[in-house]
């Protein structure tokens, strides 16, 4: 396992603090700004990016981010769409993993925290890539546990990228393909 540089003594402490505060900030705007997210569907990939960070940068609230992108890889290139999207996905889980390095993981000492930091100890790359490619609404745990363990950031945002770019791959693509079904079935 990679670990980024050792903070401690006050600057560790600051740096939990702003990580925590970031996190905090960032939920907040995110659900206050939710139902204005649509109308950055007009915007194209850039439009799809923006979606897919707020998308994702909730920690533990809902938001609609795959079913966006299955909706937009049928008006979109697919490939253009998962590049966007994944690469958004990428950047709004930071939210997870500053939560982990700011210390204030609320889920620390669970069963399911525990499970995951193992897996993580063990093989951190692949852990990331495989938890971020598999659609589950839980993915923060798995960036709050990279955050704790001190995973070198660039580490932990490749991987992550590689995981989610991948599943967002295969939603745009389903999203491309369900229109010519309809098309083939009904038309």
């Amino acid at each position: 396992m990679s670990r980024g540089p050792f903070l401690s003594g006050w600057r560790l402490t600051a740096a939990r603090v702003l990580a925590l505060a970031a996190v905090v900030g960032i939920s907040v705007f995110i659900f206050l700004i939710r139902d204005q997210a649509e109308r950055l569907q007009a915007y194209g990939y850039p439009g799809i990016f923006l979606i897919s960070v707020l998308a994702n940068a909730t920690v533990i609230l809902p938001a609609p981010g795959l079913a966006i992108t299955f909706a937009m890889g049928a008006v979109f290139h697919p490939v253009g769409v998962a590049l966007a999207a994944g690469t958004g996905a990428t950047i709004g889980e930071l939210t997870g993993y500053l939560a982990g390095f700011s210390g204030q993981a609320v889920v620390q000492n669970t069963p399911a925290y525990e499970r995951v930091k193992g897996w993580m100890k063990r093989n951190d790359a692949w852990t990331l890539a495989a938890l971020a490619f598999i659609p589950n609404p839980l993915f923060d745990l798995a960036g709050a546990v990279a955050g704790a363990l001190r995973i070198r950031l660039t580490r932990f945002l490749f991987w992550v990228w590689i995981g989610k770019t991948l599943k967002m791959l295969i939603f745009a693509y389903a999203g491309a393909y369900s229109i010519d079904w309809l098309v083939r079935w009904f038309g």
